[in-house]
């Protein structure tokens, strides 16, 4: 081979090397990587709540990228386990991860007030689907999450009174006993739950309890309930503690008919409590079953489960985050100013539209009654 040809073959190979290396290079330039987290209980008691929240974020995604070829969207998982102590551990590390654009989350109440230090010094934005506290969003109260949680959720001082009336419809005379699991979410529910009591005619409240969100042990308890003469026992904790409860309950020997907000709402309470929580009274929020046949068929044909509970919210929190980044909001302070400003549907028609605090205008709250193993949703509580 003369020199003229090696020098013609050597040119060719540079070309060729280079063109690779700028397809490969425009390729990777084409697509690009934005990574929003999850936070919730993703393991322990609670997780059954956490993972059905995450599948919603995880199938907004899906959708997202499918319609978005040139964006790819990471959920990164932050398993706070629903505890402000364990929240208050993985926390951190959100914050300094400047990768995160925003936070589906915190799940429960105590976990967001554990995380908002490390998220507020972050400037990392928080849409939680399912934390209800009212405090949160409450300017004059130490655990006001500003300017950086918002929700879309109704708020406790709106299902207090929800779930006062649903407990004790067609019930004459209710005597009430109510009990808390000492937890950010549960002791002020319960005192929404009081002060609803009192706006229902015939209702008086019997007896009250406090106890730990870890007691396995309900006698003292259901001691209280059975000399109050309680007809109604009404229960702000969550749905695994509710599940041990209630058997214990049944057990004792008492018909009062058994009631719980939100944190009871999971299809987990009938299974774990059995025969023991036939005609439970539970108030919560509809799945994307509730919204449209369609969009469930297609979640369970993507994610190979049924949507769960507080699926709407963490869908429509997951697309707030994800619209910003589709419009270019791709720094925490460019995404925090995009979902303070955002006005847009939620999937069930409301629309969404955060007030200075961080609150959306709406929060119904539905009836649900433990029927054949299943929570059934009796509707929208008036």
């Amino acid at each position: 081979m003369n020199k003229k040809i090696k020098a013609s073959v050597a040119i060719v190979a540079a070309a060729a090397l280079s063109l690779g290396v700028f397809a490969s290079t425009s390729a990777s330039a084409a697509t690009k990587t934005y990574t929003i987290a999850y936070q919730g209980p993703l393991s322990g008691g609670e997780a059954s709540t956490g993972i059905d929240e995450q599948n919603a974020v995880k199938y907004a995604a899906k959708l997202f990228m499918a319609k978005n070829k040139n964006i790819k969207i990471k959920v990164l998982s932050v398993d706070d386990q629903g505890d402000p102590a364990v929240a208050s551990t993985v926390a951190p590390g959100v914050g300094n991860n400047k990768s995160v654009l925003g936070v589906v989350g915190p799940a429960y109440s105590g976990a967001t007030i554990a995380s908002l230090p490390y998220y507020k010094a972050g400037s990392l934005v928080m849409i939680s689907p399912s934390a209800t506290r009212v405090s949160i969003t409450d300017p004059a109260s130490p655990d006001f999450g500003g300017p950086v949680f918002h929700r879309v959720v109704g708020k406790d001082d709106l299902q207090g009174p929800a779930l006062a009336k649903y407990a004790t419809k067609g019930v004459a005379n209710a005597k009430v006993f109510v009990f808390d699991d000492q937890s950010a979410y549960g002791v002020p529910l319960a005192g929404y739950v009081t002060g609803g009591l009192k706006k229902v005619a015939g209702a008086s409240v019997v007896g009250t309890d406090s106890v730990p969100n870890t007691t396995t042990d309900f006698s003292p308890t259901i001691a209280k309930i059975k000399t109050s003469a309680a007809n109604v026992v009404i229960y702000t904790g969550y749905y695994s503690q509710a599940a041990i409860f209630v058997k214990q309950l049944r057990d004792s020997g008492s018909t009062a008919i058994f009631a719980g907000g939100d944190g009871v709402f999971n299809q987990e309470f009938p299974k774990l409590a059995g025969a023991s929580a036939e005609g439970s009274r539970v108030t919560g929020v509809g799945g994307l079953a509730g919204i449209s046949t369609k969009l469930e068929a297609d979640f369970k044909k993507q994610m190979g489960v049924s949507s769960g509970v507080y699926s709407v919210e963490s869908f429509d929190a997951a697309n707030i985050l994800l619209e910003g980044i589709k419009a270019g909001k791709t720094t925490r302070a460019a995404m925090l100013k995009f979902v303070k400003a955002y006005n847009g549907k939620s999937v069930s028609g409301n629309t969404i539209k955060f007030d200075k605090n961080g609150d959306v205008s709406y929060g119904l709250f539905a009836g649900f009654t433990s029927k054949d193993g299943v929570l059934v949703n009796t509707g929208i509580i008036k």
